[in-house]
């Protein structure tokens, strides 16, 4: 299948250019013709080497306009997305759906069964997919294993709905929940309903109680095109536009910074993974409001920012934060990127 553009309506007069999904062919565009910043770019490669990473990309209006691999990294390496993965199963979910496996208002325990939790039937019962999608299931977090997911260690501790934390045991339990309500089960349908459709590589990978899934650094940007253009595919609607705006705005009120399993930049306050504190202010002051995001612990990123026709992808190593999700790294990353984009 031939790479085509389709009509870009955040940017008047760009086109998105989609490479093809059977080829390794990749349409560039130069940073000259960008007219980026190349002594900026010199400096983003220093501070992208010395902060572990392995592989970044930018694409600008689909094309790239940056691609570089560090410390012994190369294109076809294989690298972990950690909870930067958790955006692929949210986007999954609104597609199973959408194909009418389930509605996000279920009960997980319909599909689970009783007995999933260690919490009353009363209590488990208003688990809901959505509350699993949007870290509001009300496990008690105080737990020595936040990824075990053995029913002893599901404890109630509030509401469902009610309160946001950082759960991955919660969120763990969204693909086991979807091989029940799916016929086929989660790993097929995720690869023939997403993963064959736009041409990307990879895996899921069992990791003790949680599952990551491992790719190539451009499959990751695929998959952040595919967001950028609201869920179409060239030609092929993957998700309605409607559904991928309903992923990427803020799902609850506890933490404004937070969609379905998708960072959100630009809000007036947010909450960070391990923790019950509110912030006030931007998650990623120096990145543009818009921004939404995948971040996986160590310092996974998939930026997706529409209003400049962007997706940035960071895979490497911890730059040296040690954090979950978000990071101090984000910000300083983006002073380096905005360099280069001449938006300082």
């Amino acid at each position: 299948m031939e790479a085509e553009e389709i009509p870009d309506d955040s940017t008047a007069g760009i086109s998105t250019y989609f490479p093809p999904t059977g080829s390794t062919n990749w349409d560039a565009i130069s940073t000259e013709e960008l007219r980026w910043n190349t002594e900026a770019l010199e400096d983003l490669d220093t501070f992208l080497e010395a902060t572990e990473t392995k592989a970044f990309i930018i694409l600008k209006n689909g094309k790239i306009a940056k691609e570089s691999y560090y410390n012994g990294s190369v294109s076809s390496d294989n690298l972990p997305w950690n909870s930067a993965g958790k955006t692929l199963t949210a986007f999954t979910t609104l597609q199973a759906q959408q194909d009418g496996y389930l509605n996000i208002t279920d009960s997980t325990t319909d599909y689970l069964g009783l007995g999933w939790t260690a919490m009353s039937q009363t209590q488990e019962r208003a688990i809901t997919f959505r509350h699993q999608l949007t870290m509001t299931s009300g496990g008690d977090y105080n737990v020595n294993n936040i990824n075990c997911t053995d029913p002893e260690c599901l404890e109630f501790l509030n509401t469902a709905g009610t309160e946001w934390y950082y759960h991955n045991a919660f969120y763990t339990l969204l693909q086991p929940t979807l091989d029940e309500a799916i016929l086929n089960g989660f790993d097929e349908y995720f690869n023939s309903a997403l993963k064959e459709r736009i041409g990307m590589n990879g895996a899921w990978i069992d990791i003790g109680y949680i599952r990551v899934y491992f790719s190539t650094a451009r499959s990751m940007a695929r998959f952040g095109l595919l967001n950028l253009r609201k869920g179409t595919w060239d030609e092929d609607i993957l998700l309605p536009s409607l559904k991928v705006n309903e992923m990427t705005t803020s799902s609850q009120i506890m933490n404004k910074a937070y969609g379905y399993l998708w960072w959100l930049n630009g809000k007036e306050s947010y909450r960070l993974p391990g923790s019950i504190q509110e912030f006030s202010g931007s998650l990623i002051p120096n990145a543009p409001d818009d921004l939404i995001a995948g971040l996986g612990a160590n310092d996974k990123k998939l930026y997706v920012i529409p209003s400049e026709n962007l997706v940035i992808v960071r895979l490497g190593d911890d730059a040296g934060m040690g954090l979950l999700g978000p990071s101090g790294y984000d910000n300083m990353l983006w002073e380096k990127i905005n360099a280069v984009l001449n938006r300082n």
